[in-house]
């Protein structure tokens, strides 16, 4: 099972995986914006960030995968988006059920000199505020289905960054 775990670790599918992942949810988001019209919140605006971000680290990770101490950088980073995505998701779909109270406001809290949402406002601008999420399929809420996506996530990136730790250890 380990040396199945190393395997993929290496393996420039699981980079793959991540890229298209991340680009098919991030697509979905666009479709739910502007074919649905559903417009996005703060949050979903952070969630979309963070995916953004794993497409990133992904796309360094495939490209430096024999380069053991730049791909378990990579590794790390994955295993920090995804507990960044599980703790927006939760959030998210607190937010939504009601059993998490914030205040949800209009400003991402970005520096001056990151102005994503002014260079690309079609997919970065906050255009509404929290509350609820639409469903997606079966009543399937989109905060729910991100929950146990970046779960998922979560545990898939910490399992494969121990193995690589592990391994570099032992070399």
């Amino acid at each position: 099972m380990i040396n199945q775990l190393k395997l993929i670790s290496q393996s420039h599918w699981y980079w793959l995986a991540y890229i298209f992942t991340g680009l098919a949810l991030l697509a979905a988001a666009l479709y739910f914006q502007f074919v649905r019209e559903e417009l996005p919140c703060l949050m979903c605006i952070q969630v979309r960030l963070l995916i953004s971000l794993l497409i990133i680290v992904a796309f360094a990770g495939l490209l430096s995968r024999h380069n053991r101490l730049v791909n378990s950088v990579a590794h790390l980073s994955v295993v920090l988006i995804a507990a960044g995505l599980t703790e927006r998701s939760y959030q998210l779909l607190g937010t939504e059920r009601g059993f998490v109270f914030g205040d949800c406001g209009f400003n991402l809290g970005l520096p001056g000199w990151f102005a994503i949402e002014d260079w690309f406002p079609w997919l970065y601008r906050v255009e509404t505020s929290c509350g609820y999420t639409p469903e997606i399929i079966f009543g399937i809420t989109m905060a729910e289905a991100l929950m146990v996506f970046s779960v998922m996530l979560l545990l898939l990136s910490s399992c494969l960054f121990l193995v690589r730790f592990v391994r570099s250890q032992k070399t």
